[in-house]
């Protein structure tokens, strides 16, 4: 495909989002502007309507999601910012990503960005998979193609298609929306661990580890309670699982290598029973932080407590498992052996607490031991990140960082109202809230 085509196929799904995505709202609050970035990677530009001409620029994008009308957009353009937001190339696509061509895209975005007059500071923004994105891309923006190499990883990055990177491409700030640890730890800790053969995925079932059988915990009408020891007996065997996926993809790269197999360069790579996370099912599964962290109330006012998710649990997750259709909630991923590889494995011995965070580079937790950067890591009080976002800023490497979660916030930053039906509390401000603290993190540093 050329690539004037590829650039027009982009910019009509770039149309389309804006009609079908509120464009009208957010054309008369922002003016977005269409930018063509390479390689299919497209963005929208938007700035204040009125006021002072902004120095900071943000940049949003996530692995496959269409950002350009992300909620983040025109919330921070209109409090004085600049936004770009931005899809990269394997936009609505996952089954055709390879991990490592993202930076290159979100890399296009901070130079154009840094080209804008009057822009001095370029900030990232990752909200869910655009946490990992992110990181991946200023782990190798500080240190080069060298991060994302090692005899631990599952797929090394070229430093042949990682080059070129020069000091101004380093971004000087990372804002975390509920950025989760990885796709690659999210696809490990979704394996419905009960299943015994790939090729039986709904036949071949372990009794004692099916998350849906009521006799291991499993409530079909409301919060599931499983016992500690089914839960290791669990998390284990997703570890097992993945890591024979693992060896069977490896396995047929090595045989394409050797020009034993067909097709000889890519291959779909299919597996089921992949919407089984005990965390949809339990409150008891990463139910909160471990420490005292700041709780931003709805009031807007900050207290420092243990803070625990206030989500519903969701036990209809049981039929999506058993779905044949693809997506999110499905229970089928449905990839390439290039994307399984590069943007969803990693191995581990326990799918909670053993992973091997640096064995895949799909890996915000691995990313931020090696960023320098000012952080904000912020974690949504009606989900299930709130651990992983306090594991984010544990192994953050920079000494300036901070850690808030916002109360009875929604994954996509909307007060939960279920919640407040069960808890008696309002949380109708959260996504005001997030973006003031985004607002006064930035200007205070900035």
């Amino acid at each position: 495909m050329s690539q004037l085509r590829v650039l027009l196929i982009s910019f009509g799904l770039f149309l389309l989002f804006l009609i079908t995505n509120g464009a009208t709202s957010a054309s008369a609050q922002s003016n977005p502007r269409f930018i063509p970035l390479g390689n299919g990677a497209i963005g929208a530009l938007y700035v204040p309507d009125s006021g002072p001409a902004p120095h900071v620029a943000f940049l949003v994008t996530h692995r496959n999601s269409s950002y350009v009308t992300h909620t983040s957009t025109t919330q921070l353009s209109s409090r004085g910012f600049m936004v770009l937001g931005m899809n990269v190339r394997f936009a609505n696509n996952e089954a055709q990503v390879d991990w490592p061509d993202i930076a290159l895209d979100v890399r296009a975005g901070v130079r154009f960005l840094r080209s804008q007059p009057g822009i001095t500071k370029v900030i990232l923004i990752g909200p869910s998979g655009g946490g990992p994105v992110m990181s991946f891309y200023q782990a190798v923006a500080e240190n080069g193609p060298s991060y994302c190499q090692g005899p631990n990883k599952i797929v090394e990055c070229s430093s042949t298609r990682l080059a070129g990177f020069v000091p101004t491409d380093k971004a000087d700030g990372i804002v975390y929306l509920d950025g989760h640890p990885g796709v690659s730890v999210n696809t490990l800790r979704s394996l419905n661990a009960a299943v015994m053969n790939e090729d039986q995925p709904f036949k071949a079932i372990n009794p004692t580890l099916d998350p849906f059988n009521v006799k291991n915990g499993f409530n079909p009408t409301g919060d599931s309670v499983y016992s500690q020891a089914f839960q290791d007996k669990y998390f284990q065997a997703q570890s097992a699982r993945m890591n024979a996926l693992i060896d069977t993809a490896l396995a047929i790269k090595q045989k394409m290598a050797a020009g034993k197999y067909q097709p000889a360069d890519e291959d779909a790579f299919i597996f089921y029973r992949n919407s089984a996370r005990l965390s949809d099912f339990s409150l008891g599964v990463h139910r909160g932080t471990l420490n005292p962290a700041k709780l931003l109330k709805n009031d807007g006012t900050i207290v420092t407590q243990i803070v625990n998710s206030v989500r519903i649990s969701d036990p209809s997750n049981r039929e999506a498992d058993q779905l044949m259709g693809s997506g999110n909630g499905a229970g089928v991923k449905d990839l390439t052996i290039t994307s399984f590889l590069t943007a969803n494995a990693i191995r581990s011995t326990h799918s909670l607490d053993g992973i091997d965070w640096c064995s895949s580079n799909d890996s915000t937790i691995c990313a931020i031991r090696q960023i320098h950067i000012p952080v904000l890591v912020m974690s949504m009080g009606a989900h299930y990140f709130i651990r992983d976002g306090e594991i984010v800023f544990e192994n953050g490497a920079m000494a300036d960082k901070d850690f808030v979660v916002v109360e009875g916030a929604t994954h996509g930053g909307t007060g939960c109202t279920p919640c407040s039906a069960v808890t008696g509390v309002d949380y109708s401000n959260a996504r005001k809230n997030i973006y003031n603290y985004v607002a006064a993190w930035t200007n205070a540093r900035f």
